[in-house]
């Protein structure tokens, strides 16, 4: 079976952007996500002055990035994690499973309660739909294998769509790279001579902020970005992006070689077809990342999440039961 590849840190983060802008518009996703995208390294103009120190970075830029693009095309190690997500609606949790299939997801909390029981019943149904509908299924996993590769190809941008400059260092973490390496911080911004090949890569020239790169992993530890200018999609026809709109993604060593995103932060305003306003607010964090056998199924996966959610359920009772006790004696008294 074909590997597919996992979605880049930087890549998830503007699919998610894109994909938010795209689908308040009918078919924009297909006219923006769909465009053919060849991405070309292009040599620096010898006009630009350019010291030993930025050709150092540039080319750490680089080697990361190949090695983030050479880790998402290896078949990785399938995970269930927990997300939680807070957007103008509140804050959902979610339990997630990478399957062979596509990911899985159950909804098991809001604002930090349990859901219903007839909440639990759709999300069931939901689940047990896709688990027995081939077509529905596939399509799931095409979407995920086409953003995956929209992902790769807007990561093998960064080395020539931006220029970096070195600011400082500071320790990895738990959450953020690796704990115990260095983190090089490089402030980026755009490159005058990059040419965006396609619509896509239209929101990197509207970039900048910085980077930390773990030296010794070649791997990306943060991206925070803000447009510091107004982005336009199709000539300003579709729509565009405002001036403002920030994001920043982490990502961390969760197990010995393996890295995951651990945040995703989204604060994005703008215009789809010159008057429709969009607003796009999201703040996410996954925790809690286990593996599970690479050959899990959807169905199998399905199971496992109902498996995983059921030993939550009785964790929290447990909980409750051993704080009323004490809370009951604390009355006494």
């Amino acid at each position: 079976m074909k590997a597919r590849a996992r979605l880049s840190p930087c890549g998830r983060l503007l699919r998610h952007a894109i994909d938010r802008f795209s689908s308040s518009c009918f078919c924009l996703t297909g006219l923006i996500l769909s465009s053919a995208i060849c991405v070309a390294s292009s040599a620096q103009n010898p006009s630009l002055e350019t010291s030993d120190q930025s050709v150092q970075e540039q080319e750490l830029v680089r080697k990361t990035v190949e090695n983030e693009v050479s880790a998402c095309n290896k078949p990785g190690t399938k995970l269930m994690f927990l997300s939680r997500k807070r957007n103008s609606q509140g804050l959902e949790t979610k339990l997630n499973i990478e399957t062979i299939d596509a990911t899985a997801a159950l909804l098991i909390e809001q604002n930090n309660h349990p859901i219903s029981a007839e909440q639990m019943r759709e999300e069931d149904d939901r689940l047990e739909r896709l688990s027995h509908n081939h077509n529905e299924l596939r399509r799931k996993e095409r979407q995920e294998e086409q953003d995956a590769e929209h992902s790769l190809r807007i990561m093998k941008a960064l080395p020539d769509a931006f220029l970096y400059q070195f600011e400082a260092t500071e320790p990895g973490s738990a959450s953020l790279g690796k704990t115990g390496d260095e983190l090089e911080r490089l402030k980026f911004r755009p490159n005058p001579d990059y040419s965006p090949p396609s619509r896509v890569e239209q929101v990197l020239a509207g970039m900048e902020g910085y980077l930390l790169i773990d030296k010794n992993a070649h791997r990306i530890a943060r991206i925070d970005a803000t447009l510091f200018k107004e982005v336009s999609f199709g000539w300003g026809i579709l729509g565009h992006l405002d001036k403002g709109g920030t994001f920043l993604v982490d990502q961390a060593e969760v197990s010995p070689g393996d890295w995951e995103l651990t945040h995703v932060r989204l604060n994005f305003t703008g215009k789809v077809m010159m008057v429709k306003k969009l607003v796009f607010e999201s703040d996410e964090t996954d925790t809690d990342f286990r593996t599970v056998p690479s050959n899990t199924t959807f169905v199998q996966g399905v199971e496992l999440l109902k498996t995983e959610e059921a030993r939550m359920q009785q964790a929290r009772v447990q909980k409750k039961e051993e704080r009323e006790p004490t809370v009951a004696n604390r009355n006494q008294r």
